[in-house]
């Protein structure tokens, strides 16, 4: 079976070097591979609630106006400073650089992804961090 049998009498148009790449597809199957025999996606699985449970116990500090999140992702709303979407978001993120947690910040808001083999011990680092952080802003 191949993915022209899913669209018959459909052409697959691509003509980017990105797109439906043989050398692409590869890294991508051979990602699946280590995904499953290193059993990344069970320990993914194993550490979600862990992972809430720890972005959830910030929802007291008086900046964090929401929190959600599923699996290993989450995302954490910030309050914006007054007339200014963004600048706590952006001053945020420097503050954790310097304290070595890494968060992609979209405006207000943390976007929290951990890798898959990540342990107990770096979720609770990265607590750490964004609670110091977020309970100066």
């Amino acid at each position: 079976k191949t993915i022209t049998d899913a669209t018959p009498g459909v052409e697959m148009f691509h003509g980017y070097t990105y797109s439906a790449h043989p050398a692409a597809c590869a890294a991508a199957i051979a990602a699946l591979d280590i995904y499953e025999n290193e059993g990344l996606f069970a320990k993914a699985a194993e550490l979600s609630d862990y992972f809430l449970d720890a972005v959830f116990s910030l929802r007291d500090l008086p900046v964090v106006t929401d929190i959600r999140g599923i699996g290993l992702l989450a995302g954490v709303d910030l309050a914006p400073k007054d007339g200014a979407p963004g600048v706590r978001g952006g001053q945020a993120v420097q503050d954790l650089w310097e304290e070595g947690v890494l968060v992609k910040m979209t405006g207000d808001t943390a976007c929290i992804a951990p890798p898959f083999i990540a342990e107990r011990s770096h979720i609770d680092r990265m607590i750490e961090g964004l609670r110091k952080v977020f309970g100066k802003s």
